[in-house]
């Protein structure tokens, strides 16, 4: 089972977001995705079509899939490996009046175990002679959790997703953005697969039992994005995230780009930096069967850091200036990217490891996350 925020990300990643004052180039993509580390490989294809209707209505359709092989730490040191496949389609609409920008999506995603629906709202507006841009969104998740081995199992997760950001044209060369988001989580919220270990007193070793987690979850996050425009057509980026729930999970997210074009080939490199710590319910090792009413061993929710370097390449085949048109597509550009992925987790121990209780190692994953796409403007 892919986990339960993966799909409302996608649906609001996928769709895009609405842009005041001006509607989305018609385009088309295709995507090819692989992620690769940690026992778990996943991959599939994308397809995106976007067609504007006359001057004020732009249409989005998605097509997903994911294909999932896990042979990840938990899995292995609990269960045994498992493949399955996940699909997701999307559809969404822009409509445009005056500098008002007003977009509604609908998102279905679907797996063996997992079922998820999204609605999606945002309104934004361009102010102050179109230097600033005021966006207020609402998305709906309506989810069902299923276990493949028990057909009678059947849990709902409702999910609300509120935000509002300002991007702000600060001089002729730099441009910033602020958004704050809240997202309120209620049903249930774990892995129906996941188990917790609590240390056995007659054995001197450990047993597993089922994790529970608490059937509310609220979150805030606030998040600042500035570029800056270098005179050779450039462009340097800086992020920053923070985010804090009821679980009284804290996490600082920071990240910095440099964005380079050269000839028919843009080229960016990027660094990204996240810690976080652990829900209050998390536990590597419990002192007891049932020693908390709340208990998860899920590595996301541990104190851990995570790094990634990202480095792409853009390539424009067809120019948009006529000369190299084919067809009805005025252009056309293909992308490669490549993310390096390492998390080291500090309080989640290596169970493969076999070592006594007390001199297990901590887990650490590398992964490799590919994307190639061509994009088809017409």
């Amino acid at each position: 089972m892919i986990r339960h925020g993966s799909t409302f990300v996608l649906a609001v990643a996928v769709l895009g977001t609405a842009h005041a004052g001006v509607l989305p180039d018609d385009r088309a993509d295709v995507l090819y995705h692989l992620y690769d580390g940690g026992g778990v490989e996943i991959d599939g294809p994308s397809i995106l079509v976007r067609k504007k209707v006359g001057k004020s209505v732009s249409l989005v359709g998605n097509y997903y899939v994911d294909t999932v092989s896990s042979a990840s730490i938990d899995v292995v040191t609990t269960a045994s490996p498992y493949t399955e496949e996940r699909t997701q389609w999307s559809l969404g609409m822009d409509y445009l009046h005056g500098n008002t920008t007003m977009r509604v999506g609908y998102t279905s995603s679907e797996e063996s175990d997992f079922d998820a629906e999204t609605f999606e709202l945002s309104v934004s507006q361009d102010l102050f002679g179109d230097l600033t841009t005021l966006t207020l969104s609402y998305a709906l998740g309506d989810d069902l959790v299923r276990k493949s081995d028990d057909p009678t199992f059947e849990r709902p997760l409702d999910r609300q997703i509120y935000g509002v950001g300002i991007t702000q044209i600060l001089t002729k060369n730099l441009i910033s953005t602020l958004n704050f988001e809240t997202i309120t989580e209620e049903g249930y919220l774990n892995n129906p697969y996941r188990s917790v270990r609590y240390f056995d007193a007659t054995t001197g070793g450990y047993l597993f039992e089922g994790e529970n987690y608490p059937n509310t979850r609220t979150s805030n996050a606030v998040g600042l994005r500035a570029r800056y425009f270098l005179p050779y057509r450039a462009a340097l980026e800086g992020e920053y995230r923070f985010f804090t729930d009821t679980w009284d999970i804290e996490s600082h997210t920071a990240a910095v780009s440099y964005i380079h074009p050269w000839g028919d080939w843009t080229f960016t490199g990027k660094y990204r930096y996240h810690d976080q710590t652990g829900a209050h319910f998390y536990r590597d090792l419990f002192g007891r069967s049932q020693e908390t009413n709340f208990r998860g061993r899920d590595k996301e929710l541990s104190p851990l850091t995570s790094r990634t370097v990202m480095l792409q390449a853009a390539y424009e085949f067809i120019s948009d200036d006529g000369t190299e048109a084919w067809g009805f597509v005025k252009r056309a550009k293909v992308t490669a990217s490549l993310n390096l992925l390492t998390v080291d987790y500090h309080d989640f121990s290596d169970l493969r490891a076999g070592a006594p209780i007390g001199s297990e190692p901590l887990y650490s994953l590398d992964a490799d996350v590919i994307q190639i796409f061509f994009s088809f403007f017409y």
